[in-house]
């Protein structure tokens, strides 16, 4: 299956975006993909004006359908003319050779389809469904350290193949949700399961370890392997707060940005709300300095973070993530930490492994 989900909201009739998908469905139905109701050409809503279309599953916006295998997957329409190497970088990380390096952590690319009727500018690449990184949320400090571990290794991957990523931020990184959702869920409402009638249930990382991916390479650039230092004029991506970026009058070195972002995700998404990892506090202050000269590459993050991590106790990796507005004392606190440490004993008695890394 494939599937693609926006967050725009839904009207009765479909908005421009959406006519797009609708008009293109019997092409994809015959390459062997089906959207869902929604998107196919004979579409009647099964909701009125006066209910609430969120009661309705054919209420929601986009999500792909993959019909030859029954598997989701995400679709993406890149145009050759606005983003000219993102098909080619995409299929690079999924050659053979690259793929199989166990430090590439780009997503894997399924397929392409080419020539949609009517958009000849236009490609489809086909991803594995993916989930956003954060949810559901980490329970423990060993989670979060191999979500670290995943994302340095894979920029550093990139940097190795002289390739910037260029935008980097919290949106274009993503988790395999198999593992921890081997029913899975709606591809749209993913609270809900597949049938859009109870909640999805879920394990921990720590039970089901997950594989984290960057994603979207649109922004990104392949630069010549004799220069280590390239320069180029800025493209704003997601994250406004790059410092190089406020003041800029000359191109710019790709690389340390690229540090930068990945650091500021994990000072803003785990260190900021959570009070258990600050030992990582100095190395994410080198990565998001102001100079970029300063900062560390992302292969010296990675040498650090491995000294980080390998001196931890098991008891600091398998403690609860505890977040800073958290009232130190009262019930529900005694609660959540017996269930934690309950959860920890199975852990430990089935011998899992504190720093979640997938097989």
């Amino acid at each position: 299956m494939i599937l693609l989900c926006y967050d725009e909201p839904v009207a009765p009739q479909l908005q421009t975006d959406e006519i797009f998908w609708r008009d293109i469905q019997p092409w994809l139905e015959q390459r062997g993909y089906m959207l869902r109701p929604r998107y196919r050409p004979d579409w009647k809503p099964s909701f009125t004006l006066k209910d609430d279309r969120f009661d309705f599953e054919d209420g929601y916006a986009s999500c792909r359908l993959r019909i030859s295998t029954g598997e989701f997957v995400m679709l993406k329409r890149v145009s050759q003319v606005v983003h000219p190497f993102e098909v080619e970088l995409t299929r690079y990380f999924s050659e053979e050779s690259v793929r199989s390096d166990p430090r590439n952590h780009c997503v894997p690319l399924l397929e392409v389809l080419e020539n949609a009727p009517d958009h000849p500018d236009l490609n489809i690449l086909v991803f594995p469904f993916l989930r956003e990184f954060k949810n559901p949320r980490f329970r423990t400090v060993g989670e979060a350290l191999e979500f670290f571990r995943q994302i340095f290794e894979g920029l550093d991957f990139m940097h190795q193949c002289h390739i910037a990523h260029r935008d980097c931020v919290r949106l274009n990184i993503m988790m395999d949700p198999k593992p921890v959702y081997p029913k899975m869920y709606h591809p749209r409402v993913i609270n809900y399961d597949v049938d859009f009638k109870s909640s999805a249930k879920y394990y921990s990382r720590t039970a089901r370890p997950v594989k984290y991916y960057l994603i979207d390479f649109g922004l990104s650039r392949r630069y010549d392997a004799s220069n280590p230092s390239p320069r180029e004029y800025p493209i704003i991506g997601g994250d406004k707060t790059v410092p190089e970026y406020q003041n800029w009058k000359e191109p710019l070195d790709p690389f340390p940005t690229d540090v930068y972002y990945i650091g500021n995700v994990v000072g803003v998404d785990f260190l900021s709300p959570y009070r258990e990892l600050e030992f990582m506090q100095p190395l994410i202050n080198d990565m998001t300095q102001t100079d970029p000269s300063k900062r560390p590459t992302i292969e010296e993050v990675v040498n650090r973070f491995s000294e980080i991590y390998h001196n931890l106790p098991k008891s600091t990796l398998r403690s609860r993530l505890v977040r800073k507005q958290e009232s130190k004392q009262g019930y529900t606190v005694w609660m959540r930490n017996f269930k934690h440490s309950f959860t920890t004993l199975i852990h430990i008695l089935l011998r899992r492994n504190p720093m979640p890394t997938p097989s």
